[in-house]
C-alpha cells in the first residue's frame, strides 16, 4: 500500500496516512464521483448497481498528476470498504492480491471497533485522532502489514479512557506518553503472537456464537431469485494461562470453505475435520465457511416483505412497480405530479431456518429481532411523507433514501402487522415556452414517464433470529487441556440478514 484513506459519509478526508511516497488528494475525489453514481454511500441509485471493491485508475496523458498525484505514470489502484458510514480507502502503485488489501482494511475497521466501540463512526474517530495515526503506525510497516492482533497491539498502544483524557486536558500535552508503552508486547517475541503472557481471571469462561449470514435477492411475490449463505465462528475468550482447546461439530461436511484465525491448526483441521487452536484473550473470529449448495438453494425466508410503489398518473398502470392490479378508479385518483409507496412486513410461520432444542420458542411462533427496512427512491422524488404503524421512519431528503426501525417483529396471528404508507412528491416539471412568447408547464406525464423507464432500486433489509441456524451447523464438543480448571463455556447459534434485498418489480 501507498496511502490510506478515511473518508466520511459525504466524502470529507479525516484520516490521511501514506506508507511509501505521497499520493494526492484528487483520487479520493475521483473515487467519490464514482461512489455518487451508485448505490454505494447515498448514490440513490443512479448509476451502477454495485461500486466494485477494487478500481483502476489509469494514467492519462499530462494528466496524470490529476488522478495520481504520484507525478509518473502507471496505474493506481483503489480498495475499498465501508464500514460504519465510513469509507475505508487503499492506494497501491502496482497490482497486489486484492483480498490481502480489502482483508487489511476490514481488520483496521474491527481495531478501531474494538478500541473505540461500536460504532466507531466519524465522531469516534475525530474524539480519538492520535490514537487512530499511532495504531496504523504500528500496524502497517513501509505499505505492509505487520501488527494487526488486537492484543498485541493494546499491549503497546493503551485504549483510550476517560481518565486519559482528563490526564491529557490537565497537563495540557498530547499525551502520546502516558498512551504508548515503551516496552514491546510479550507475544512479539513468542510462537503465538495473537495471546499475551500472564493472563488471569478469577472466573474462566468461554462463549462461541455461531452466526450465519443470509444474502438473498427476493422478488416482489415473495420467491426467491438467488441466495447464498456464509457463516461465521465468533468467541469470547476470557481464559487463564495457556489454554488449549478443542472444537467439534455434529457434522462437518456442511462447511464447504473456510478460512481461520492464525491460532488454529489447520493441518489438524484437514485431516480430522476439528478446530484446535491456544484462543487469544478477548473476543475474536475464530473462523469463517460458506455452507454447501443445499442449504442455501432450498432457503426460505423467515420475513415476507410486500412493497409497493407507484408514480404520476401511470399509477396502477405501466408505470407502477407494484404486486397487485390497482382498479382504473384507484388509478384516477392519483395526483399526476404525486406517487404512492405502501410496504407491509409479515413474518412466515414456516421457513427453512433449524431451531436448536434449547430455543423454548413455541410450535409455530417465531420472534424476529432489529428489524430495519431501507427503501430507496428514484432521483425524480423530491420529498416523502411516510407514515409507520410500527416503529418510527426517517427520510433522508439528500440521499432520497428513508429508513424504517421496526424492531422486533413478532410471529404470531394476535401481533400488529407492521406497515408504512405515504405518498412521494415528485420534481416538479420544467417550463417551455410557446409560440406567442409564454413560459408554460409540460405534461408531469414526462415526469411519471421517466419512473416508468427506470425501475426502484432494491428495498434492503436487515434482521436477526437468534437460536436458529440456516445450515443447522452445531457444536458437539469443546474440550480444555493444559490447564487445570473447568471454565464455563456457553455456545448458541444466530442467524442474520447479509445483503437481503426485495425487488419493487
Amino acid at each position: 500500500m501507498q496511502s490510506l484513506f478515511l473518508l466520511s459519509s459525504c466524502g470529507e478526508v479525516l484520516i490521511e496516512r501514506h506508507f511509501r511516497g505521497t499520493t494526492s488528494r484528487s483520487v479520493c475525489d475521483y473515487f467519490w464521483e464514482r461512489a455518487s453514481c451508485s448505490d454505494h454511500i447515498g448514490g440513490g441509485g443512479g448509476g451502477d448497481a454495485i461500486l466494485p471493491p477494487v478500481l483502476e485508475v489509469p494514467a492519462e496523458s499530462g494528466d496524470s498528476e490529476k488522478h495520481h498525484g504520484s507525478g509518473g505514470g502507471g496505474t493506481l489502484y483503489l480498495f475499498h470498504i465501508w464500514r460504519d458510514d465510513l469509507t475505508f480507502l487503499a492506494v497501491c502503485p502496482a497490482e497486489v492480491s486484492p483480498l490481502l488489501v480489502i482483508e487489511f482494511l476490514h481488520r483496521v475497521a474491527d481495531i478501531f471497533v474494538d478500541y473505540f466501540g461500536s460504532p466507531a463512526d466519524e465522531s469516534a474517530i475525530k474524539d480519538n485522532f492520535s490514537t487512530v495515526y499511532q495504531l496504523l503506525e504500528e500496524m502497517v510497516d513501509y505499505g505492509w502489514p505487520l501488527t494487526t492482533e488486537p492484543n498485541a497491539l493494546k499491549a503497546m498502544i493503551r485504549p483510550p479512557t476517560v481518565m486519559g483524557k482528563i490526564q491529557q486536558a490537565m497537563t495540557g500535552g498530547s499525551g502520546s506518553s502516558a498512551v504508548v508503552s515503551e516496552a514491546l508486547p510479550s507475544g512479539t517475541v513468542s510462537n503465538m503472537p495473537w495471546r499475551r503472557a500472564g493472563v488471569k481471571y478469577s472466573q474462566n469462561e468461554i462463549y462461541v456464537d455461531i452466526v450465519e449470514e443470509v444474502d438473498a435477492i427476493v422478488d416482489v411475490n415473495g420467491n426467491v431469485i438467488s441466495s447464498d449463505v456464509q457463516g461465521s465462528i465468533q468467541a469470547q475468550s476470557n481464559l487463564s494461562g495457556v489454554p488449549d482447546l478443542l472444537l467439534t461439530f455434529k457434522e462437518p461436511e456442511i462447511i464447504d470453505d473456510c478460512s481461520f484465525h492464525p491460532c488454529v491448526r489447520y493441518g489438524r483441521y484437514d485431516t480430522d475435520r476439528v478446530v484446535s487452536f491456544v484462543p487469544p484473550d478477548g473476543a475474536f473470529q475464530l473462523m469463517r465457511y460458506s455452507v454447501r449448495n443445499r442449504a442455501s438453494q432450498n432457503f426460505l425466508p423467515p420475513i415476507h416483505v410486500t412493497p409497493q410503489l407507484s408514480y404520476g398518473h401511470y399509477y396502477g398502470a405501466d408505470a407502477s412497480h407494484t404486486s397487485n392490479t390497482e382498479s382504473s378508479g384507484t388509478a384516477a385518483a392519483a395526483a399526476p405530479d404525486k406517487g404512492r409507496i405502501v410496504v407491509s412486513i409479515t413474518a412466515r410461520p414456516l421457513s427453512s431456518l433449524i431451531f436448536s432444542s434449547s430455543s423454548g420458542r413455541p410450535r409455530g411462533s417465531l420472534t424476529i429481532e432489529d428489524v430495519s427496512v431501507t427503501i430507496p427512491f428514484l432521483k425524480i422524488v423530491r420529498t416523502a411523507n411516510l407514515t409507520v404503524n410500527v416503529g418510527h421512519v426517517i427520510y433522508d431528503e439528500v440521499a432520497r433514501v428513508a429508513k424504517w426501525t421496526i424492531g422486533k417483529l413478532d410471529g404470531s396471528k394476535q401481533a400488529l402487522r407492521p406497515q408504512l404508507t405515504g405518498t412521494m412528491v415528485l420534481e416538479t416539471t420544467n417550463t417551455k415556452t410557446n409560440h406567442s412568447g409564454e413560459r408554460q408547464r409540460t405534461s408531469s406525464a414526462s415526469t411519471a414517464s421517466a419512473a416508468a423507464d427506470r425501475q426502484n432500486p432494491p428495498i434492503t433489509v436487515t434482521w436477526k433470529i437468534p437460536l436458529a441456524s440456516v445450515s443447522g451447523l452445531t457444536v458437539s464438543g469443546l474440550s480444555l487441556s493444559g490447564e487445570a480448571y473447568k471454565p464455563y463455556k456457553g455456545v448458541r447459534n444466530i442467524t442474520k440478514s447479509g445483503r437481503f434485498q426485495i425487488r419493487c418489480y
